[in-house]
């Protein structure tokens, strides 16, 4: 399922998946780490809401 939906950006939007990439590029490594944290936490929370 996680597949599907990573597949679904660039198949419905490749040139602002590719600038978001861009962007991706250019941010520090605590940038990065931080959305990291942030992704899995909204991942953790999703998890248990939904159970």
């Amino acid at each position: 399922m996680m597949l599907v939906i990573e597949g679904m950006m660039p198949f419905l939007l490749p040139e602002l998946w590719r600038e978001t990439f861009r962007k991706l590029v250019a941010l520090s490594d605590g940038q990065l780490r931080f959305i990291g944290i942030t992704a899995m936490m909204a991942g953790i929370i999703l998890l248990y809401w939904i159970k």
